[in-house]
């Protein structure tokens, strides 16, 4: 969880450090365990759902972060 360490200032210029590799590498990939709303955000970002015993595509607004957030800005 990258997100642990760093501001939402910082998240944002890890997202551009990605970017750049994944424009340098094509085939470059990234597994990123995180709960940050900010990295889940990343455009074409396949998210996957640890649930148990299975794993599920899910997306950007279908996670828990993203509800959240979604909750506190509408209330």
């Amino acid at each position: 969880e990258p997100e642990a360490a760093l501001s939402p200032q910082r998240q944002l210029s890890f997202l551009v450090l990605i970017y750049d590799v994944l424009r340098k590498h094509k085939d470059a990939q990234f597994i990123i365990s995180s709960h940050s709303p900010i990295l889940l955000g990343y455009p074409q970002a396949q998210i996957l759902s640890f649930d148990g015993d299975r794993i599920n595509e899910i997306s950007y607004d279908e996670t828990a972060p993203a509800q959240i957030v979604r909750h506190f800005l509408n209330h």
